[in-house]
């Protein structure tokens, strides 16, 4: 269990006498992808993320996930299937957003069945950034769109704000130094409609527990 805490930010919560458990699982720093980032860089990688969610999917003693959120966002296609991912699963899930959730990072805490955002922690909302060389034509313009949409689809489906707004959010000008975006503190992403709640570790998984709780009645009266 200490090698999963250093390699993939695992913790595995479980109570005295308790044969069930929750796993606290971290994305921390830059979503790796389909390239490797620089070797001082934090990264949450994505081929660690999937399978080790499968795990936790297919063992029944696990009653729940708790997600622990602080990144700067990274790869677009690989934060977008670990978001996916993370939507399907049948386990209660919760989000806890501390210190960022940028870019990409944004799907991936909205994608947990419930949320909740510390109140110092930022969220950045911008458009699509492409590294290397671009091919200046319309096609290109045209794939950019499409990849926002796919994000501006997905935040929508799981807060309820539509995508109208999430794009105005992202080409706002003034907001960012000399960029385009928007960028939300605490209560004010909670006001915006990402989040559900303000709170901390303690709120996050008495929710979590509330959500268990709420299952396990369900299902006794099936």
């Amino acid at each position: 269990m200490d090698e999963d805490m250093k390699e993939y930010g695992l913790t595995i919560l479980k109570g005295v006498g308790e044969s069930k458990v929750i796993w606290m699982f971290s994305i921390i720093g830059e979503i790796e992808g389909h390239e490797s980032a620089q070797q001082q860089t934090k990264t949450t990688q994505y081929e660690h993320v999937l399978p080790l969610l499968t795990k936790a999917e297919n063992q029944e003693e696990v009653e729940g996930i708790l997600f622990l959120i602080n990144t700067v966002g990274g790869d677009v296609s690989c934060g977008l299937a670990m978001a996916d991912f993370i939507a399907s699963l049948s386990k209660p899930t919760i989000a806890l957003v501390i210190g960022d959730s940028h870019s990409i990072g944004l799907p991936l805490s909205v994608a947990a069945d419930q949320t909740v955002i510390a109140p110092s922690a930022t969220v950045i909302i911008h458009p699509v950034r492409m590294n290397g060389p671009i091919l200046g034509a319309p096609q290109t313009y045209e794939y950019f769109q499409l990849i926002q949409e796919r994000i501006t689809g997905f935040i929508s489906s799981h807060t309820g704000v539509s995508q109208q707004k999430i794009q105005e959010w992202m080409v706002k000008p003034g907001i960012l130094s000399r960029d385009l975006g928007t960028i939300f503190v605490g209560q004010e992403a909670v006001d915006a409609g990402l989040f559900q709640r303000v709170g901390g570790i303690k709120d996050a998984l008495e929710q979590l527990k509330e959500q268990i709780s709420q299952r396990e009645k369900q299902a006794d009266n099936r």
